[in-house]
């Protein structure tokens, strides 16, 4: 994510999702019980702190993404994943809908194993 720091307590979790413009990502997430905070941004690329139009340039390798602060005890990463799911088209591999291009390319970064073994289930 893009020079974001969001707190959060030893028992809450973050979830990271690519999915379009990472405003229409946020919606969906935002008043969710157990949601904590929703963060646009950019993550998957290398060159520190991109801009808007560099990422637009789709040379990065920077995707377009929200990370989901929550609490695990109110809200799972699973039912983050059903969201996920239902908010994408995960057959167009060109980007979303109407945003094209590859920074807009639908990606889920896990962050614990846990989640990687859940998100690759959920497929």
């Amino acid at each position: 994510m893009r020079n974001t720091t969001v707190n959060i307590s030893g028992n809450d979790s973050v979830a990271t999702f690519g999915g379009g413009c990472f405003w229409c990502m946020v919606a969906p997430y935002d008043k969710l019980d157990g949601v904590l905070s929703v963060v646009a941004g950019y993550a998957g690329g290398k060159k520190p702190n991109p801009t808007y139009d560099e990422v637009s340039t789709e040379t990065t390798g920077y995707v377009e993404t929200v990370q989901v602060t929550f609490d695990p005890a109110r809200t799972t990463y699973s039912e983050l994943l059903d969201i996920y799911w239902r908010s994408i088209d995960p057959t167009d591999d060109g980007g979303q809908f109407a945003d094209r291009g590859t920074q807009y390319r639908s990606v889920i970064f896990y962050s614990d194993e846990t989640q990687r073994e859940e998100a690759t289930a959920s497929l």
